[in-house]
């Protein structure tokens, strides 16, 4: 399958996440539907209800996998956050700690280390978060469910609806 979007919705070059494939309702054969039956008729409405159905999960489910590794690419900077904060590259800081006390008071080296670790996470921990907070909603699958729902809502018959001030039948 050739991988498009729709009109409205063109194809992101990797930054808003994989084209969608486009599902067009009804093909354009120039042919009028009017020496249709009505059982032909019901029959292309449900098919283009299925069809509209299936792209709109299609869809869904497209921006919520690149939501995902959006989400998934911020989390590892939580994860070195972790690392750092639970190990604190041990060797490396005590060695920091003892060259310190050459100069300093043996706590006062060892404080500076501890502040300097804190530091280290605190900064990781800010780029994860940077990350975590570009992860968007999946803006295109709201827009195309509101639009769906508005088009459906617009062809609903009069008879359908109750006369305003008239009690609802059961």
């Amino acid at each position: 399958m050739r991988r498009v979007s729709s009109p409205r919705n063109p194809p992101t070059d990797g930054v808003g996440g994989p084209a969608v494939p486009y599902l067009p309702l009804s093909e354009d054969d120039g042919t009028a539907t009017q020496d249709q039956s009505i059982g032909s008729l019901v029959k292309d409405a449900t098919q283009h209800v299925s069809t509209l159905v299936r792209a709109e999960v299609e869809l869904i489910k497209s921006e919520a996998v690149g939501e995902a590794k959006k989400a998934f690419k911020g989390s590892l900077f939580f994860v070195v956050a972790g690392v750092v904060a639970l190990y604190s590259s041990f060797f490396f800081f005590f060695f920091l700690g003892e060259l310190l006390s050459e100069w300093l008071p043996r706590w006062a080296a060892f404080g500076i280390v501890f502040l300097l670790m804190l530091v280290t996470a605190a900064v990781a921990g800010y780029a994860g978060l940077r990350k975590w907070k570009r992860v968007r909603k999946p803006q295109r699958s709201i827009d195309s469910l509101k639009d769906t729902a508005d088009t459906l809502r617009h062809r609903k018959s009069p008879e359908a609806e109750p006369a305003p001030g008239s009690a609802p039948t059961r």
